[in-house]
Formats: C-alpha cells, structure tokens, sequence
C-alpha cells in the first residue's frame, strides 16, 4: 500500500489553527493511526483518543497570498517511554532541531481567544439531536482508513473520545492537557455543554488568565534533572510509608470518624416534584446518610438510610442566588434513584459536598483527604464569588479585553462588551495568582464538574417502542433520555452489566443488567458499531490502575471495542 500524507487537525482549535500532517498507509487501521499520532505528539494514553470526520464547512475563496501553515509530523522521532527525560521543559526527542522544537511548542502553548466573529461562525449543535449526528462521525477504530471512505491529504479532528482522563501528571502531560483545554474550552465557546451565567463568567476568567499568562510562561512546567530525582525519592518514600502504617491507619480510622450531623432539606424529583423541599435532621454514618424527621427523633430508626458507595454526586451551585446543592444519583436495582440535598451555606455545602464525595468512593469522615477535599471545595466556591467594585482597583481594567472572545455567542446577544467587563474582571480577581498550569488544571476541573460533562448522545429507537429516544453514553452508565421533553427516563450502571451483544445482521444492540434487566435498541443517528465501541471502551477505562503496568493492553482494548472484527 502506498503511503499517504493524512492531515489531521490536532483538537477543533479553530480555523485559524495549524494542521499536522502524519505519513500513513491506506490499510492501516484507525486504532492504528492514533497510535502512531500519538507517539508522534506525545500524547500519553492514546486510548482515550480517536478521530472524528469534521462538521462540513461553507466552501469560501481562499486568500491567494495567504498559506495555510501545516506541520509535518512525519520526522518526529517515535518515542516508547511513558515518562521521557525532559530537556529545557519538553521531551529530549523534541529538542533535537528548531523544526521539532516549532512542533512541540505549536501543540503545547495554548492558542490565544479566537475572534467573535470566528466563534459565531462555527457549527453549534442547537439540541441534543445535532449532539447525537456529530457523535454519528467518529470513525470505526477496528476498520483502516480505505474502508472508510479516507482519501489521501483528507482532514479529520483528533479529539478525546473517552471523557475518562487517567494519570495526568502536568510534568510528562503538557501536550495532553493543552489539547484537554483546547477542546474543553470550545465546548464552552459552542455550547456544546450547558453551564450556568455564574460558570460562564468564570470560564471567561479563566481563559483571560491563562492567555495572558501563557504570553509569558509559554512552558507549562520546567524541570530539572536533579528535581526529578527529588521528587522520584519522595514518591518512593510516600509509597514506603504508606504500606508501613496503613493497617494502623485503617485501625485508628474506625475508632477517630467525625460526626456530621445537620438539618439539610431533601428533594426527590420523582416523588415530590408538588411538594418541594423538606426538611430534615441528617446524620453521616460511616459511608451512609441517614435521616429523621428530628433532631430528637435522631436516637432512633431512621426514616431511610441511604448508602453512598458507588453514587454519583454532582454540584449544582449559584454563589449569587446562594443556592448551594448537591445531586446524588444512587444506584438501584432499575437504575439510579435521584436526590437532592439543599445546604444553607457555603460552609455546611463544603462539608457534606466533601463527605458525600468520599463516601462515594469508599471512604468515611476519618479519611485524611476529608480536611483537603473541603479546602478544594473552598476554593472552588471563592472562584465564583464577585467581589462588587473590586474590578476598579485592578490593573487589567486599563487593558482592552475583548469579552466576546471569552463567552459563548449567547452572551454576545445578551450583554454588551461593557456590561461583561466587569463581570468577567471581578471572576479574574479570583484566579489571578494561579500560575499557568493551575489555571489550566482548575479549567478543567470546572468543566468537569458540569452536569452534563462526559455525556454522548445518540438517538436511538428501544425494542418494543414506536418512538425515537436518546441514549446518553457517560463514563460509567447509559442513559434513557425522553427526545420529546428531556427528562431522564432510566439509568443503567455498567457496573451492573452482565453482557452486552451486538446483532449485526440487523444492527441491534442487546444489554443485559443484572436484576434480570434487558434492553435492546437500534441506532437511529449513527452505527451501533460506535455505541458499541463506546460502551467497551469506557469498561476497558475502568480497568486501568497505578498498580498495572504503563503499557497499554491494545489485545483487551481491541478486543472490547472491536465487536466481530476483533473475532
């Protein structure tokens, strides 16, 4: 086969953004392809990467004196090692030439606020339907490019797929978390993920710090070698400790748990939509919450006790309006049972946020990460406070900051550059001393924290049913979303999975829980083969751990996403 020159846009940066070019051959798989684009790139854990077929653009004259600048990866040296020793702040294998040095540099400085007018011009998905067509693009991994329909120099976006981001250390992951930013920020920019005005103000902070902190800290992290050797020990050290003392730890644990016991109020959308919020008197027990109509009812039989191991909990915070919730989604036998807990305050948010996240994870009160996932929390909620007038006393009202740069085009409408000056500067204030990679790092885990982060939709028809509905695909279950009115009908845990298949013949997807629970469905807005490969690749996700090795296990990966190719 002969080789091809396959230009692939490294993130949807933005038409005024670089391509790179990759040599490929026109048999060569598309988990194939990633692979090698990713060793190019220095992209660690390619597995959470794929390629994406571009939304169709609006044909327009080019610019006869203008080039598009595209960087070839092809010379780029392939580099096997997890954690390469780093020269000036960048993989040695990159510091060999000025051109490698351009091509690093090029994917790991952030790219600066794109125009309003360059915003307003990209496709937005204007519901969950558009949502579910772009999902229809990503490619078949197990499949070569020729199978395909790839010709030779065509255009395809390197995105992340999976929404399971594993082991990011900001040392060896500039690149990784630059493309993480690139792409989480124009899904803000978009629309493609809905946040709050209070959110969106703060993403706009955000952006503005780290743009114009990247004009002078270009490199995220620089390191040295005998830094590296230092924290090495320290690691080890950590580790050594750590298996000395953690059965007295875990000893000391059961008998020194806190107590947390509070009013709170309690909503269950399903059951009490009329009646609202009620409260109650909560108490935190191990990794359980229960609670009473009373304080002094508190001595005896709960009204219900509600195990957190395995939840989903979620914050649904307005620092304006002082709403300080928090949305736990509880797994059951037919699905997820949704609950909602109103907090007071930031301070009693802080506290029962960071219990109900550990306890979902395990751990109880007494664990030492109780005290620093509340500081985190903390600082979280200092982020989105405004601090009315404070923007006067600040330098950077004297700067001209393009604000439609920094919202999406809903604000544009909504608000002139005046009216989000100061509301974008009062946010900054709050971020101003993170330096670049904190700013990126906090960026992120914002957007994480959306509701509806990590979510893929596809339209989708269930066996026995005459109407089309969505399925949401998010890292650790599926979901059954009504296409007419949005609500969430049903969720399943892939925890709970028992199998699934795939019936090619006639393109029909069968899942099997445990509770003698089946569903089956066809695809309406994109081939089962991808929700398929979605489905195997978030529980290929949740089979990565520090005590494996770094090297990843392409048989399991390919053999969970591959479906009957991989056979």
């Amino acid at each position: 086969m002969a080789a091809w020159d396959l230009s692939v846009t490294v993130e949807d940066l933005g038409p005024d953004a670089p391509s790179v070019t990759i040599s490929v051959t026109s048999d060569l798989h598309i988990g194939g392809v990633i692979f090698k684009l990713v060793e190019k790139t220095h992209i660690r854990h390619p597995e959470e990467l794929s390629l994406l077929r571009p939304v169709e653009e609006k044909k327009k004259k080019k610019d006869k004196d203008s080039a598009e600048e595209i960087y070839d990866l092809t010379e780029v040296p392939l580099s096997s090692v997890s954690r390469p020793s780093l020269y000036n702040g960048m993989p040695a294998h990159f510091a060999d030439s000025v051109q490698m040095e351009a091509v690093y540099k090029m994917l790991s400085i952030t790219q600066p606020p794109p125009a309003p007018e360059v915003i307003a011009k990209q496709y937005r998905p204007a519901s969950v339907v558009d949502k579910a067509h772009i999902n229809g693009r990503w490619l078949d991994s197990s499949r070569c490019l020729m199978q395909q329909g790839i010709q030779e120099n065509d255009r395809l976006w390197l995105r992340f797929k999976y929404s399971a981001f594993y082991d990011i250390e900001p040392k060896y992951d500039v690149v990784r978390l630059t493309q993480l930013y690139e792409q989480a920020r124009w899904a803000i920019l978009l629309e493609d993920i809905d946040c709050t005005e209070e959110e969106m103000m703060l993403f706009g902070a955000l952006q503005y710090h780290i743009s114009k902190v990247s004009q002078s800290e270009p490199q995220m992290l620089t390191s040295s070698a005998a830094m590296d050797d230092l924290d090495l020990a320290l690691q080890s050290l950590e580790v050594k400790m750590d298996g000395e003392t953690s059965s007295a730890s875990d000893m000391l644990d059961n008998i020194t748990a806190p107590e947390l016991n509070d009013y709170l109020k309690l909503f269950r959308p399903k059951r009490l939509t009329l009646k609202g919020y009620k409260q109650y008197w909560f108490k935190f027990q191990d990794t359980s919450i229960a609670y009473f109509k009373s304080k002094e009812e508190s001595i005896g039989e709960p009204i219900q006790k509600i195990n957190l191991k395995g939840c989903e909990v979620a914050p649904d915070v307005n620092m304006a309006a002082q709403k300080f919730l928090i949305r736990l989604l509880i797994p059951a036998p037919e699905g997820m049972n949704e609950v909602y807990l109103r907090c007071e305050n930031e301070q009693q948010y802080a506290q029962w946020m960071a219990a109900c996240r550990l306890a979902s994870r395990g751990k109880n009160l007494a664990d030492s990460s109780f005290q620093s996932e509340i500081q985190s929390i903390r600082s979280f909620l200092t982020m989105q406070k405004t601090t009315s007038g404070s923007h006067g006393n600040s330098p950077a009202t004297d700067e001209s900051i393009n604000t439609h740069s920094l919202v999406s085009p809903r604000y544009h409408k909504k608000y002139k550059a005046k009216q989000l000056t100061p509301r974008i500067l009062d946010a900054y204030q709050n971020v101003a001393q993170l330096s670049l990679t904190d700013a990126v790092m906090r960026y992120l885990q914002i957007w994480q924290a959306l509701p509806d982060f990590g979510l893929s939709y596809v339209v989708v028809r269930f066996k026995g049913s005459r109407k089309d509905e969505v399925l949401g695909i998010a890292p650790n279950r599926l979901i059954r979303i009504d296409l007419g009115v949005g609500d969430v009908v049903k969720t399943w845990r892939y925890n709970n999975m028992k199998q699934w298949n795939v019936n090619w013949d006639i393109r029909q997807m069968a899942i099997e829980f445990e509770g003698n629970i089946n569903i089956a469905f066809s695809c309406v807005t994109a081939d089962c083969k991808i929700v398929h490969e979605f489905i195997g690749g978030y529980i290929f996700m949740s089979t990565r751990s520090r005590d494996k090795s770094d090297k990843l296990n392409e048989e399991l990966f390919h053999k969970l996403t591959g479906g009957h190719e991989a056979l």
